[in-house]
């Protein structure tokens, strides 16, 4: 579902250029889950966004789903992530003149599938986060924390092949991101959903089957469960 080959990102600066990540190798099979840890600045978040299609490589490539995508321009990286990929931000990215609703329907709008029965999965979704009554809102009537659960609605929506997640449970409290932990590796069980996170809790890495650890843009662990 995802291979990864010698993966790497250099940012031109003021100061000369700048590598992030330093040519990072791995694969995972289709229903499988791994967490991506590390100090803060290592690179998680650009390896997951260059995972994801949401950037280019500075050198190796990215097959998804079979795709290679490292070369593709954004338009081409834009129509793989609509047919395989969810992704749960973690400053949400919900656009912020749409209901809850309309914000969890956006991935199946993209394909020109809206309508009424998608009108109803999306509210099924809010509901099963638990914000089935908050529908109608909108993001700045929301806290970060329902903001967080519409996020993670709206990446189910289209019954991703792959789940990206950056810090997922990071704005909630513990109950609710107890129940999104439940969500999201329930999707990774029952429908074999390949899932990718990152995150700081190392009780939740624990949850994956693999863990690798970034440190200054290089893996400098890679544990399997």
């Amino acid at each position: 579902m995802l291979k990864v080959e010698r993966l790497t990102k250099t940012y031109a600066t003021a100061g000369g250029p700048l590598t992030v990540l330093r040519e990072v190798n791995f694969e995972l099979l289709r229903g499988a889950s791994m967490a991506i840890v590390g100090p803060s600045g290592s690179g998680k978040t650009t390896l997951l966004g260059l995972c994801a299609g949401l950037d280019r490589p500075s050198g190796g490539d990215v097959v998804l789903a079979g795709e290679s995508i490292g070369a593709m321009n954004e338009d081409q990286r834009a129509l793989v992530r609509n047919r395989h990929v969810g992704f749960v931000f973690q400053n949400f990215q919900l656009v912020p003149t749409l209901t809850a609703q309309e914000n969890v329907m956006v991935p199946v709008e993209l394909r020109d599938e809206g309508g009424a029965a998608a009108e109803a999965r999306a509210l099924e979704l809010l509901t099963r986060v638990g914000l089935g009554a908050r529908a109608d809102h909108y993001p700045v009537q929301l806290s970060g924390g329902e903001q967080q659960r519409v996020a993670l609605a709206r990446a189910f929506m289209n019954e991703p092949k792959i789940l990206f997640c950056d810090e997922p449970t990071g704005n909630l409290d513990g109950d609710t991101a107890h129940a999104m932990v439940e969500l999201i590796f329930g999707l990774n069980h029952e429908k074999q959903t390949t899932l990718v996170l990152v995150t700081h809790d190392l009780e939740l890495a624990k949850k994956c089957q693999r863990v690798i650890r970034l440190k200054s843009g290089a893996v400098i662990s890679d544990e399997t469960a």
